[in-house]
C-alpha cells in the first residue's frame, strides 16, 4: 500500500481511519489516551489528521492537525495551545517535529510507520519538556 510522489518515488499510504489499540500501545510516563481515532488524508505534500481522543486526565477533544510534508513550518492549535511543526519523510517513516507553546514549552517528535500488510500504523513518540517520555502507540485500520 503506497502512494506515488511527484518524483515517482512511493511512500506508505497512511490515508484512512485508524483506531488506537490500547492493548498494543505503551504510553510510558507520558499522557494516556483512553481512546483515539485518527482520520488521515494525505494528498501530495498536504497532510490532514483529524484526531478525536479521550484522555484519562483532560477530557475529550477533537481537532485537526494540518501539515505540509516538505519541511516547511506549519502552525496548529490543540486545546488552545500553539503547536509549530515540520514534517518530512525519512525513508518509509513520516517524521513530525513539533514545538508546543503551552504553560511549559515542550518538544515532540513523532515517527509514523505503516506495517507491511497496511493494517496497522505505529507511532513512536519522544517528548521533552515538563516530562521526558517515550511512547509507542499502535493504530488499527478501520
Amino acid at each position: 500500500m503506497a502512494s506515488a510522489l511527484a518524483n515517482g518515488e512511493t511512500k506508505p499510504n497512511l490515508n484512512g481511519v485508524w483506531k488506537m489499540n490500547p492493548a498494543r500501545s505503551d504510553f510510558g510516563t507520558g499522557p494516556v489516551s483512553e481512546s483515539r481515532l485518527d482520520k488521515i488524508s494525505l494528498d501530495g505534500v498536504n497532510l490532514k489528521d483529524t484526531i478525536a481522543q479521550k484522555l484519562r486526565r483532560g477530557g475529550e477533544s477533537e481537532y485537526d492537525m494540518l501539515y505540509t510534508i516538505d519541511g516547511k513550518e506549519c502552525e496548529n492549535h490543540v486545546r488552545g495551545n500553539l503547536v509549530k511543526s515540520t514534517a518530512h519523510w525519512e525513508g518509509d517513516e513520516l517524521v513530525i517535529d513539533s514545538q508546543v507553546f503551552a504553560l511549559r514549552q515542550a518538544a515532540i517528535q513523532d515517527r509514523w510507520s505503516l506495517s507491511a500488510d497496511g493494517k496497522t500504523i505505529t507511532l513512536r513518540r519522544h517528548m521533552t519538556g515538563a516530562v521526558t517520555a517515550e511512547q509507542t502507540i499502535v493504530f488499527d485500520r478501520q
